[in-house]
């Protein structure tokens, strides 16, 4: 199996963190977990594969297109068969500019992004089932996202103005005071609170503690550090505190992750 990234180009670049493309050969199965990550995805199924997701008591095969709500806690999915997955992958607060329903709707669930953008999108995945050659298929998406963006300017200022807090949270600070941060930028608490949530889907905190998460992982798969300097340098009080939140978003201990790194969480740092 094979994962590539793609940049978008400079116009998209302040909404969309990377374009990506799962390619697998193999006709196999396997099960896998997804951690969290801070941003949503939107994933066209171009292959013959299926994949599946758990939800509530089992699991269910996920639509040819898949919208990716924030997942806030360690999602299990199974794979089957060969694939070819093109994804996009949004910065934490972008989704909610090519998307017209609230974004915390879409929380820890895998919903089809056909039901949800009709058939714009629809029409996006015939063409990308057409088009065989990886640029065109770039170039299908980036028209398609192009046109979404097309006379929402208003919405955009509000989405700039989230990207702008968001951007100054350090995630690594132990002191992320949310009356502080308010004040930096000139609102309430309660305002910010209900910015960040209306455009992340995601509360302050949820997105403190995913954004060091994160970061922890990436340390972690460096493998260059023990695991109490990588819970200082994440911002953590103490390593139980570390432990206690990896084992929150993953099911495991950092120690357990760094014996057995999965091919989906390795993909997504």
């Amino acid at each position: 199996m094979e994962f590539r990234h793609f940049l978008p180009s400079d116009v998209l670049k302040p909404y969309i963190k990377r374009y990506y493309i799962f390619e697998s050969d193999a006709d196999i199965e396997f099960e896998d977990t997804v951690f969290p990550s801070g941003d949503m995805e939107m994933i066209f199924n171009l292959g013959e594969g299926t994949w599946e997701s758990f939800a509530g008591d089992r699991y269910l095969r996920t639509p040819q297109v898949e919208l990716w709500g924030q997942i806030t806690r360690p999602l299990a999915i199974k794979s089957k068969g060969r694939h070819t997955m093109l994804g996009i992958r949004f910065h934490t607060h972008s989704a909610a500019c090519f998307l017209h329903e609230g974004i915390r709707e879409f929380n820890d669930q895998v919903s089809d992004g056909c039901d949800i953008i009709g058939s714009p999108v629809k029409l996006l995945h015939a063409q990308l089932l057409e088009e065989k050659i990886l640029n065109g298929r770039i170039g299908l998406i980036e028209a398609f996202l192009l046109k979404r963006l097309a006379g929402i300017e208003k919405k955009l200022f509000r989405i700039d103005k989230v990207a702008n807090i968001l951007e100054s949270i350090q995630p690594t600070s132990k002191e992320n005071n949310i009356n502080d941060i308010a004040s930096r930028h000139g609102i309430t608490p309660r305002y910010l609170h209900k910015l960040i949530y209306e455009h992340t889907g995601l509360s302050p905190k949820s997105f403190i503690k995913i954004s060091r998460f994160q970061l922890s992982l990436r340390l972690i798969a460096k493998n260059e550090r023990p695991f109490t300097s990588i819970a200082y340098d994440c911002g953590y009080f103490d390593q139980s505190h570390f432990i206690r939140d990896f084992k929150s978003f993953t099911g495991i201990t950092p120690s357990a992750y760094l014996g057995n790194k999965s091919p989906v969480s390795q993909a997504v740092l």
